[in-house]
């Protein structure tokens, strides 16, 4: 179904997954559908000494944390978005994430045991803290929970290899819109009409692509009636023509 009001303006998106209360899990945290069906809420896990805290908020540009620092815990976005980026010697960015309500920040600090980028609010965020040394514990106890630690790694690395290949602009574009879709929708959020948070500039570092390529092929895509666009509103009108032009992409 549509979004756009009767004077043609997309009405606004704004996700959270801010549901819990001191005893129950937002229905979007990333560990919730494991603890959950084994009958635990947050006082069980107090009772095991496990640290679930809620920090923020954070608002536009302000750190989480940084590359560099030393890891302790794991953080589950609550509100907002959340960018990741490393920079090179010279302070050239590289954008390697964009990160939704209920998804998991911190995981690619376990093995080096410090942080390896930063992480960046893009808007006004609030996160769940996860005290990893308690979660590792948790984990040894519920299986459930060791699960879907793995699970989270494995869609993380899984992530990162996602845009490396050889592929055209168009290409690219249309899965990062299929895989945001997807996403939203994974966390009973609207999926077809949703907010592009993070500035032009960002989705082509992040797509490696120049922001100008970015602006025409949204624009073609509009012109194509694949997509409607106001502002950084967008609606995914046509998907079916979407995923065929990002099946090398999204062949899962």
């Amino acid at each position: 179904m549509s979004q756009w009001s009767q004077h043609g303006r997309l009405q606004p998106h704004d996700p959270i997954a801010d549901d819990g209360d001191e005893v129950h899990f937002c229905s979007t945290c990333a560990f919730g559908s494991a603890c959950l069906p084994a009958g635990l809420d947050k006082t069980a896990l107090n009772e095991l000494h496990m640290l679930v805290g809620h920090v923020g908020p954070f608002h536009d540009g302000d750190i989480v944390f940084r590359s560099g620092e030393r890891f302790g815990a794991v953080f589950a976005v609550r509100a907002g978005m959340v960018k990741t980026r490393q920079l090179d010697d010279e302070g050239h960015e590289q954008v390697l994430g964009f990160h939704l309500p209920g998804e998991m920040i911190g995981l690619d600090a376990i093995h080096p045991a410090k942080y390896p980028c930063d992480a960046i609010a893009l808007d006004t965020v609030f996160v769940c803290r996860f005290s990893f040394p308690a979660l590792s514990t948790l984990a040894t106890k519920i299986p459930d929970v060791q699960g879907r630690l793995f699970d989270l790694l494995s869609a993380d690395i899984g992530k990162s290899a996602r845009y490396s290949g050889d592929h055209a602009a168009d290409e690219r574009l249309a899965a990062f819109l299929l895989d945001l879709s997807g996403r939203y929708a994974a966390r009973g959020f609207a999926p077809n009409a949703f907010r592009l948070v993070m500035p032009r500039a960002d989705i082509a570092n992040f797509l490696r692509l120049a922001a100008e390529t970015v602006s025409r092929v949204l624009r073609r895509f509009q012109d194509q009636n694949l997509i409607r666009v106001d502002g950084r509103e967008v609606e995914l009108t046509d998907k079916a023509a979407l995923r065929k032009l990002a099946r090398h992409i999204l062949r899962d």
